[in-house]
């Protein structure tokens, strides 16, 4: 098959659905995978002899070495073929994941981590931008939700998936398994993914997303601007706390640790739910939409503070999880709706940064506070990163009053 792909013959032929699942496929395991120490903080912190914060901050490390590593690996990678890059950082991924469940050592699992993370920067950079090379621009929007809710689910289901796995066959066994899901992930894509010329389509934005005209009253400068930001806060302040969610459960909340892993199912599931209804029902309002799950997020971090009442926690964290499945997906509309389109491909690369960056130091801030203040203090730290973002969006919108 020749490696090209012209908008006109996008135009044509059927609806690519199944390279599409292909593409959220690889996604949620890809994300799946970052995600998966903080499922496993407390078997691992036992078995490798470190600190529960120790095991936080491998998600740090991951992170970080996306936000410092991709610009440059994808200027290195702008001539390799789509199709070939994705494969090859795929299998890069998986053998990331595979030594990780065989090395001795915690120091050998850090050098694994940035290994992942410098595949994981290229990978979502181009996975992003190619269901833009698979279909017409009126199909794009359709795609990319495809696609996107590979990415969505894995942020509420990889960890109730890790905790599960890491209970039922041990921490270096789930590793294995996402390892071999990965592997998967690659046969597929290079079976039923088709090759682009991502170098001849230059009308096709990077992003893979379709930004609003200029003129359009909701494309704001300072609403771009704030979208980032706030993207970045509350990330922070959610990774402090979701990094160590299992021993805050455990050691604070006094739940059962065998009740851990249906107890994140279960937040996992009202996620979920999220992405598939509470998103399209605010679709066309995604400010508002921030702005209630913000304040929903808000209410839920005092009770987690303050409950001393197990079934009063568990709601909240199934409210949390509810209200944290949608705030990704209406933050990243909203910044597309408020990007003018010749600063698009940029300000999706400043998302990208600021997510990564707010997973990174979250996870950090998390362990800090954890082993300064104990697991009690990190729903206050989340409080702090939302309602800063909060203040920040309500600011934005004094000063320039529009719809949302």
């Amino acid at each position: 098959m020749s490696e090209q792909t012209t908008t006109g013959q996008r135009s044509a032929g059927p609806f690519p659905m199944v390279a599409l699942l292909v593409l959220a496929l690889s996604i949620f395991v890809n994300i799946s995978i970052e995600m998966l120490p903080m499922g496993l903080v407390l078997p691992m912190s036992r078995d490798l002899g470190v600190s529960e914060s120790a095991i936080g901050l491998l998600v740090s490390v991951f992170a970080f070495t996306v936000v410092a590593s991709s610009t440059t690996l994808i200027r290195l990678t702008r001539r390799v073929p789509r199709h070939t890059l994705v494969v090859g950082v795929l299998l890069v991924f998986t053998a990331s994941c595979l030594a990780t469940a065989v090395v001795p050592s915690y120091e050998w699992i850090v050098a694994m981590r940035i290994l992942g993370g410098l595949a994981h920067g290229v990978f979502w950079t181009v996975v992003g931008a190619y269901a833009a090379y698979l279909v017409p621009p009126h199909q794009l929007g359709r795609a990319v939700a495809i696609t996107s809710a590979g990415g969505s689910l894995a942020f509420v289901l990889g960890l109730p998936l890790s905790t599960l796995l890491g209970q039922a066959v041990g921490w270096r066994w789930a590793f294995a398994v996402f390892g071999v899901a990965c592997l998967l992930a690659a046969l597929a894509v290079w079976k039923v993914l088709p090759p682009v010329d991502h170098l001849k389509d230059t009308a096709t934005t990077e992003t893979g997303s379709i930004a609003l005209p200029v003129d359009h009253p909701r494309v704001s400068m300072s609403g771009m601007v704030v979208a980032v930001i706030s993207t970045t806060l509350a990330m922070t302040g959610q990774y402090a706390f979701y990094t160590f969610i299992a021993p805050f459960l455990v050691q604070h909340a006094q739940l059962p640790e065998e009740w851990l892993s249906p107890a994140l199912l279960a937040y996992g599931v009202m996620g979920t739910i999220a992405v598939l209804i509470l998103t399209i029902w605010l679709g066309g309002r995604p400010l508002a939409g921030v702005v209630a799950c913000m304040i929903v997020m808000l209410l839920t971090m005092v009770v987690l503070a303050l409950s001393t009442v197990l079934p009063l926690t568990f709601a909240a964290v199934l409210v949390w999880g509810l209200a944290m499945g949608a705030l990704p997906p209406l933050l990243q509309t909203r910044l597309l709706e408020a990007t003018p389109e010749r600063l698009l491909q940029p300000a999706m690369a400043w998302y990208t940064t600021g997510f990564n960056t707010g997973i990174g130091g979250g996870a950090l801030l998390g362990a800090i506070a954890f082993d300064t203040w104990g697991p009690g203090s990190l729903p206050w730290v989340l409080f702090g990163g939302i309602a800063i973002s909060l203040a920040l969006i309500g600011i934005s919108r004094i000063r320039r009053p529009a719809a949302a």
